[in-house]
């Protein structure tokens, strides 16, 4: 079975894990927040791969693309327009948006092709946000351990922060500002947390880079 056909079976279940772990989505939700409050005022962005729309509604972006239909079909009852597609290969014209939001990228079939896409379709001084669990923080880990129990995680990879980084500015990106949260375990999260500024601690790392 294929990973889009792996989520397409199992909306419910993905949608779940929000209601299961509110304080670690809502910790998710700050730092995210907290990079998108650093762009201007009404700039036109997209998710990339926003599944059912959990992070897209809240954080108010209205449209985002997503290569399965079962996930996609819910995203739109949550007021987001979803375009069929994939990270690697975009279905937008060059220059569109003012930002591109990644959160999901561990689910990515390839990054490097991934990141050259967002370049292409930002504007001239446009945002890269992408999202990373640290494969050398506590979540990361848990998560590895349980990959072959995990219906979502058993295909999922993970990446340290210097490799994303890396990769980020060998695709013509600069000026990298990074938040963190998720400090400890995640059955240690009983109350959302703030995100500080950097890495190296918390589990969960917001990039945000600039568009040369």
């Amino acid at each position: 079975m294929s990973q889009i056909e792996e989520f397409d079976k199992n909306v419910e279940e993905y949608d779940k894990w929000y209601d299961e772990l509110p304080e670690v989505y809502q910790s998710e939700l700050l730092s995210i927040k907290e990079q998108l409050r650093k762009l201007p005022e009404n700039i036109r962005g997209i998710e990339v791969g926003l599944g059912t729309g959990r992070f897209a509604q809240p954080l108010g972006i209205k449209e985002g693309i997503e290569p399965s239909e079962e996930m996609a079909f819910k995203a739109t009852k949550r007021g987001i327009e979803v375009v069929k597609g994939v990270a690697e290969s975009m279905p937008y014209k060059a220059m569109q948006f003012d930002f591109v939001l990644f959160v999901t990228i561990c689910y990515l079939d390839n990054i490097e092709r991934a990141i050259e896409e967002s370049y292409r379709v930002l504007k001239p001084k446009g945002a890269l946000i992408m999202a990373i669990l640290d494969k050398n923080q506590p979540v990361a880990q848990e998560y590895k351990e349980r990959k072959k129990r995990s219906t979502f995680f058993r295909n999922a990879r993970f990446y340290s922060v210097k490799y994303i980084t890396d990769l980020i500015e060998s695709k013509g990106f600069k000026d990298l500002d990074y938040n963190q949260t998720l400090f400890g375990e995640l059955n240690e999260i009983k109350t959302a947390q703030r995100p500080k500024p950097g890495y190296g601690e918390g589990s969960f790392v917001v990039i945000k880079a600039t568009k040369k």
